[in-house]
């Protein structure tokens, strides 16, 4: 699909969308407390965009039943027996892929996990190496991964800049093996703040991890045998606003706009609150910007840098292994507006000197923080964009929203 943006500002009040990644996680540990106490819990405050249905499509697979009601989603085992194969279908879903495979692990079926070809090219090597010496057989093939064995209580070495989604697919699952387990980070962790969120959750369920942190290294030691505590009775949650995709409406009010964003936590987990931080920083020249712990707001922050005074950013590599290869795609829809983008790596530097209107037509690479991110710089300059539909990934409102705030968008 194509859209044409008009010049135009934004103003007025809008509710944040719910948090994908709260989402994933509050509905997972619905799931496991069902299975473990036969409870039911209810999230509230859940948007069926792309990567949520994933995560409910695979909960199915378990045997839990979701039932969605307006924004309400009730979680309940359905009690029926497991095949001997189970099919996980992930989408495009990093996190639901990443999540459900020791998760399902426990089951001791054989498991395939079926995605798109971007998604699992992407790769899952943390998980080769550490499920290797538990003897778990894994194929990868084009869009399907196959695993059969059963997950282990033990002590798994991993690198601490691999994405946080692989700790967290293990907090889940070891609480619930037989004998305790302890995950060592061999370096210093990148995205903590999710990781965080994840023990937040776990909390909710009664599932407490210990943290060793020393000078040396940190390890989140989970006691095994437990079972998920979703306590007595029906449970209920409300998903929080969700940073992320807050800063891509937020970003209007750095270019001439009046947003207020409702329905966000303050004190919340979510690592990419530190977005405002970085825009205010953005508006002086000759910024270094370590994105290390916030590597989603990546598409944003180039595209602000890019109309603001550049900027220098460092700890960028993981951008190139997301959706798309964020680097490389941004910088050949920048370059259409006369932005340069240096690529050294696992540093990136924009360049803006010579920023103008884009003569050619604009593309969003099957990426929603591309589309989002591009559709910012739009409002200033005006355009055309392609390949907007990647907004269902996480925030299917994207364009009612801002052309409810006023910003001209006109599909063709």
């Amino acid at each position: 699909m194509r859209i044409k943006i008009n010049k135009s500002i934004a103003n007025g009040t809008i509710k944040a969308q719910p948090s994908k990644s709260y989402s994933h996680r509050l509905l997972i540990a619905g799931a496991l407390s069902a299975k473990s106490n036969n409870c039911e819990w209810v999230v509230e405050n859940i948007v069926l965009s792309n990567d949520v249905v994933a995560t409910i499509n695979c909960l199915n697979a378990l045997g839990i039943e979701v039932e969605i009601i307006q924004d309400k989603a009730y979680i309940k085992n359905s009690n029926n027996e497991l095949k001997n194969e189970l099919v996980f279908n992930c989408g495009e879903s990093g996190s639901t892929l990443r999540f459900f495979i020791p998760i399902a692990l426990l089951t001791g079926k054989k498991l395939i996990f079926k995605g798109t070809e971007k998604l699992i090219s992407r790769g899952i090597g943390p998980y080769e190496d550490i499920f290797k010496k538990q003897g778990i057989n894994i194929k990868i093939y084009k869009d399907e991964i196959r695993i059969e064995g059963k997950l282990k209580a033990g002590v798994f070495n991993l690198p601490g800049n691999i994405s946080s989604q692989f700790i967290t697919g293990l907090l889940f699952a070891l609480p619930l093996v037989n004998g305790n387990s302890q995950i060592n980070l061999l370096s210093n962790l990148e995205s903590k703040n999710y990781v965080d969120m994840t023990i937040d959750v776990l909390k909710k369920s009664n599932i407490d991890i210990e943290l060793i942190d020393s000078e040396y290294a940190k390890s989140y030691k989970i006691i095994g045998g437990k079972a998920y505590n979703g306590g007595q009775g029906l449970r209920e949650f409300i998903v929080e606003g969700d940073y992320s995709n807050a800063a891509f409406i937020d970003a209007f009010n750095y270019i001439g706009g009046n947003v207020f964003i409702t329905g966000l936590n303050y004190k919340s987990y979510q690592g990419d609150k530190v977005y405002k931080e970085l825009f205010e920083k953005l508006e002086s020249e000759n910024q270094i910007i370590d994105i290390s712990n916030c590597i989603d707001l990546g598409p944003i922050l180039f595209c602000m840098a890019s109309l603001k005074n550049g900027a220098h950013f460092i700890n960028t590599s993981r951008l190139k292994i997301k959706e798309s290869d964020r680097v490389l795609d941004l910088a050949s829809e920048l370059k259409k507006f006369n932005v340069e983008v240096i690529d050294l790596g696992n540093e990136v530097i924009i360049n803006n000197k010579h920023i103008n209107r884009p003569i050619e037509n604009l593309y969003g690479h099957n990426d929603h923080r591309i589309v989002m991110a591009l559709s910012v710089m739009l409002s200033v300059y005006g355009g055309v964009l392609d390949g907007i539909e990647a907004v269902n990934k996480s925030y299917p409102s994207f364009f009612d929203d801002i052309k409810m705030l006023g910003i001209e968008v006109l599909y063709e």
